[in-house]
């Protein structure tokens, strides 16, 4: 196949291909951007493999467009080039041979086959030539073109060997067929199965980068509903998988939080991009396996299973190599209270218990309740519509409270400075004992949120715990 005149219209090609011929090396374009183009998608990454030395064709490349943006990676043959609008690699053409223990392989110069038949799937291993005895010619050794049509993810290799000498590729498979759509042939998915057990050679950092990108998917389900099924998600996310299952008591079933969990991951990711809100949605009922109860007249419970969910937090995380500042912390905080704006749409609601929420979840209040009005996924249509309209009469009057009682991103109005200055006493328990007073008294309505009556209020509660 020829799709010289419809890579003719990308001016980089030719000066790839110019800078090549000045060089005596063959050079092709490779991977992703082939298998974009011919899927009608615009790809700003580029791959370039070289009969040769790919570091010589990258230097000759950077200074044909005047690019100061070079990077070599000499150990690894390989060179990346930064345009205004492309990012472009090169890499000499090689053969890689796997050691049982490692993903890192040991390299020696190979034929452009050779080098397509290292790559994970067929749809990418689609190369073009940019030499001009046979400009534009696709090659395509294995029936990537073929599988690119039929929606089909396979891989060149016997699907065993291609996951065991580099098993993130398994997670490349599940990412590549959800973002597309594409059905991951038999034999490739049976070899998931098979070979799950190597993804433990893989550092965590690759892994959870891999999540994270199916996480970002539309529909992110879809990749876990697959490393379910081949029983990666057993060993990358175990608290996760073990949420699969209904348990039945007397004939009283409870649903399968696994499944519902993936519902609201997929509601989350329609509404928002914040990737952090989506692992909110993923670990939310994290605990519901360790806190689940059967009680006699009131049916299956997880009682407190939000707090402990929440200290699950950072040892997942850390496992995982997730950050472990600011943003473990909102997932952290996100899980602890997903069940308190719920528990308010159910129950008659003080301004007192409205007005903790709000402190409460501060800044990200405004997740807290998107995050929330996700996490509903009866079947029961009306019952999910009444719900949805006590909940938006629930969010319309915290608003209200939140803006009366000027309560945005609040901080009381006595801080401990002041305590200790005007009480004359040092850092220690009792300042936080008052400060903790001033600020339950303002959050029951007691006093208003304004300095004079909180320093009042302070001074009076001082004296009270001080004759204690």
């Amino acid at each position: 196949m020829n799709v010289a005149k419809a890579i003719d219209k990308e001016e980089v090609f030719r000066i790839i291909g110019k800078c090549g011929e000045k060089l005596g090396l063959r050079t092709y374009v490779i991977g992703g951007y082939v298998r974009d183009f011919l899927m009608n998608k615009k790809s700003k990454d580029i791959d370039i493999v070289v009969l040769g030395k790919g570091t010589t064709l990258a230097e000759a490349f950077a200074k044909a467009v005047n690019s100061k943006e070079i990077t070599v990676y000499e150990g690894f043959g390989t060179a990346l080039v930064k345009t205004k609008d492309l990012e472009v690699e090169f890499v000499g053409a090689r053969k890689e041979n796997y050691e049982r223990h490692s993903r890192k392989p040991k390299v020696e110069d190979g034929t452009l086959e050779d080098d397509q038949l290292r790559r994970d799937f067929t749809i990418n291993a689609l190369s073009v030539s940019l030499n001009s005895d046979d400009w534009g010619t696709l090659f395509d050794p294995f029936g990537g073109l073929n599988d690119l049509e039929n929606k089909i993810i396979r891989t060149p290799l016997d699907p065993e060997i291609t996951f065991s000498d580099d098993p993130l590729r398994m997670l490349r498979a599940v990412r590549f067929a959800t973002r597309f759509g594409f059905t991951i042939e038999e034999k490739t998915y049976k070899a998931i199965s098979a070979t799950r057990q190597r993804i433990s050679i893989v550092s965590p950092e690759r892994i959870s980068d891999e999540l994270n990108k199916m996480i970002m998917l539309p529909v992110p389900s879809q990749a876990f509903l697959h490393l379910f099924k081949t029983g990666l998600l057993h060993i990358i996310l175990p608290e996760l998988a073990a949420m699969q299952g209904v348990s039945v008591h007397n004939g009283i079933a409870h649903k399968d939080n696994f499944y519902h969990t993936l519902k609201v991951l997929d509601n989350v990711a329609a509404l928002s991009d914040n990737i952090w809100l989506r692992w909110v949605a993923i670990l939310h009922d994290i605990a519901k396996p360790l806190t689940r109860r059967f009680e006699e007249g009131i049916g299956w419970t997880f009682h407190g299973h939000e707090d402990r969910g929440s200290k699950m937090v950072p040892a997942i995380f850390s496992r995982l190599k997730l950050p472990l500042h600011d943003k473990m912390q909102y997932v952290k905080k996100l899980v602890a209270l997903h069940q308190r704006p719920i528990a308010l749409v159910n129950t008659e609601v003080s301004d007192s218990a409205i007005r903790r929420i709000v402190v409460d979840a501060g800044e990200d209040l405004n997740d807290l309740l998107l995050f929330c009005k996700c996490d509903i996924t009866s079947r029961n249509e009306e019952k999910v519509k009444q719900y949805i309209r006590n909940y938006t009469l629930l969010q319309e009057r915290i608003i209200f409270i939140e803006s009366r009682d000027n309560l945005k991103n609040w901080q009381p109005p006595v801080s401990g400075e002041v305590i200790m200055q005007s009480l004359g006493i040092k850092p220690g328990k009792l300042v936080g004992e008052i400060k903790n007073k001033v600020r339950e008294a303002i959050l029951d309505g007691i006093i208003p949120n304004e300095y004079e009556p909180a320093y009042e209020y302070m001074l009076k509660v001082s004296k009270e715990i001080l004759n204690q």
